[in-house]
């Protein structure tokens, strides 16, 4: 894993370098710079060694200089790549170097590399013949890549914060991105917090010709739900057997390591499964496992992950924390954020990738569990939600919502009065702003209050109304499934484990994001995902002969901290900031009175304004 960055235009090796220092954390055991001031091209990198240590060294250039790559991931079918290139007759420098494998794909295969590429990925590959500039992200976007063409100057970086240093690009504050931040609880692709800074969105290249600076993005890949015509016999023993051995091979994959190597165990069933998969491929005993403890119940969960360490004989490991000693994390934690992104998990997420790098450089996780197989709570909502909508009047609607709204606020994780006000807010609602509004922070009407003009609903939730528009299913379970995998998965939980891991140089790898895998899975019905209001329905049938019946059918548990509990202390407190000017203050003192005394609870508001002005972090 690595950290990289680059520029075609205006600037220096200077400007390089400071870049690409910025990146240091994502990569520290090694750096590389190349650049043509005659063809103004300039290429940095930060290494985080994986695969091929000696021989890895970036940027990577072919044997006649014509191509040059500046990589950031890891390409778990690097091996049969390299047979198939070699057969074609391409003469291979290192070992075993992925990065290699790119430049002699792309020279067989040009633009169409990506789609046969199986991992994780944002690089850029500089053809000196074509005199072009060639950007890819992966599929789901596990591997960020942020992009900005200003000033006579385009310019790439894994993160915001390098690329901001480039003196070609102005960061300005986007008002439109603001107000996604506030209804998503993070900021979509292709949007960033700066007007003329992107993020490539998950599935697409980049193309920039050099002489022109002339950009064009497309998408050579999207998840697309399409189940099969026919349903065999016994879909849940067929299917469960190809689900079994398709799991097993992509966590095999993703065991390739030069470095030590270990697994997150939340005790939950993705990472349960991948952990008793993993223990088939490694050594009894020798296969490390890594859990967070925190002394309230409501949100602790390391006893069922060491019940599962046990059960399959790993050499685990858990820190137990108080969730005070966690909240004098916080700054430490926000000043390293590049931009704003409102998931109260990345406290938990930060500590164990902590606790997790201090034994190994690798660890593999259950990222896209939930998501590919309907694990979330809200599936269990929709069915009463499509009742409720259709035959509750909008009057009634009112009076219920009020009614609810009176109920005691608890801080507890997940609670039930927190659900149900929750859902009665997203039932205002048409049917494709449910999800958005059901997990955001702040309603369309509250949008309105804090930034004090109309909330334009189109444009603010324009990508959710997308992805439930462009499903070419119509039932409401693949539609929320495509909300949460195009959507929530790449916007929030993979940038959340991305910054949280490479802020301790710890790579994370996501088994269930599998493209052999995603693209079995895509095609099951949506009643084998979610079935008489059980989640994960054909994952559990699935995993039966892999895992105890304690950990396929325990209630599942967040994996998040008391921010409501912290607000209504003043343990964390929101103040004035450069933000100000652009908010409603007036607003922001209501919600966070109603929230000390109880009234309401503003928990994820609150949160999502500390985290972008409380600690007045000045990467922002």
């Amino acid at each position: 894993m690595c950290g990289i960055c680059g520029f075609v235009g205006k600037g220096d090796v200077e400007t390089l370098t400071r870049m690409n220092n910025i990146l240091s954390h994502r990569g520290p055991d090694g750096e590389g710079y190349w650049h043509n001031a005659e063809e103004a091209v300039y290429l940095g990198h930060k290494r985080l060694s994986i695969i091929d240590l000696e021989g890895g060294a970036q940027p990577m250039w072919s044997r006649d200089g014509r191509v040059g790559v500046v990589f950031n991931g890891e390409i778990y079918n690097h091996v049969a790549l390299r047979q198939t290139l070699s057969k074609e007759g391409h003469l291979f420098e290192t070992d075993h170097s992925d990065t290699e494998v790119l430049m002699h794909g792309y020279r067989e295969w040009g633009f169409d590399l990506p789609n046969k590429l199986n991992g994780m990925w944002a690089f850029a590959l500089y053809d000196r013949d074509r005199k072009l500039l060639f950007l890819s992200r992966d599929r789901f976007g596990k591997k960020p890549l942020f992009y900005s063409l200003q000033n006579g100057t385009f310019a790439f970086a894994s993160e915001l914060n390098a690329l901001i240093n480039h003196p070609s690009i102005r960061s300005h504050i986007s008002s439109r991105s603001l107000k996604k931040y506030f209804a998503y609880g993070y900021i979509p692709a292709p949007h960033s917090l700066y007007e003329r800074i992107y993020k490539l969105p998950g599935g697409s290249n980049l193309v920039l010709d050099v002489p022109a600076l002339r950009v064009e993005v497309q998408r050579y890949w999207e998840f697309v739900l399409e189940p099969f015509d026919r349903i065999p016999e016994q879909p849940e023993e067929v299917w469960g057997e190809e689900l079994r051995a398709l799991l097993e091979e992509a966590v095999k994959k993703r065991l390739m390591s030069d470095v030590p190597l270990g697994i997150f165990l939340s005790g939950g069933i993705d990472s349960s499964a991948i952990t008793a998969y993993a223990a088939k491929h490694i050594q009894e005993g020798r296969l490390k496992t890594f859990s967070i403890g925190f002394n309230e119940a409501s949100f602790d969960e390391s006893l069922h992950a060491e019940a599962v360490a046990e059960f399959f004989h790993t050499d685990h490991y858990k820190e137990s924390l108080s969730i005070e000693r966690a909240r004098n994390l916080l700054p430490e934690i926000v000043s390293k954020l590049d931009e704003p992104m409102g998931d109260s998990s990345l406290l938990p997420t930060y500590l164990l990738c902590q606790s997790t790098r201090k034994h190994v450089t690798v660890a593999l996780g259950g990222d896209g569990g939930d998501e590919l197989f309907a694990g979330y709570d809200p599936f269990r909502a929709l069915r009463m939600a499509e009742f409720y909508n259709r035959f509750v009047p909008h009057p009634l609607h009112r009076a219920i919502t009020l009614a609810v709204g009176l109920l005691p606020v608890s801080h507890r994780n997940m609670s039930l009065d927190f659900k149900l006000k929750r859902t009665l807010r997203g039932l205002s609602f048409r049917k494709p702003l449910w999800n958005p509004i059901w997990l955001g922070p702040l309603s369309p009407e509250e949008l309105s209050g804090l930034f004090q003009e109309r909330t334009d609903i189109e444009e603010t939730y324009e990508e959710a109304i997308l992805c439930w528009d462009s499903c070419t299913q119509k039932n409401m379970v693949d539609k929320t499934l495509q909300f949460y995998t195009k959507l929530y998965l790449q916007d929030d939980i993979l940038v959340k484990v991305d910054r949280a891991s490479m802020m301790h140089s710890l790579e994370v790898r996501a088994p269930f994001l599998d493209i052999d895998l995603v693209n079995f899975v895509r095609r099951i019905p949506h009643n084998y995902k979610f079935r008489h209001g059980q989640t994960k329905y054909l994952l559990k049938k699935a995993l039966g002969p892999v895992l105890p019946r304690s950990v396929l059918f325990r209630a599942k548990k967040g994996f998040g901290a008391p921010i409501g509990k912290w607000f209504q202390e003043n343990s964390l407190r929101v103040q004035g900031g450069r933000f100000e000017k652009l908010m409603n203050r007036r607003f922001i003192e209501l919600y966070a009175a109603d929230h000390r005394v109880r009234r309401r609870d503003h928990r994820a508001f609150l949160w999502n304004l500390w985290l972008l002005q409380g600690n007045e972090n000045p990467s922002y």
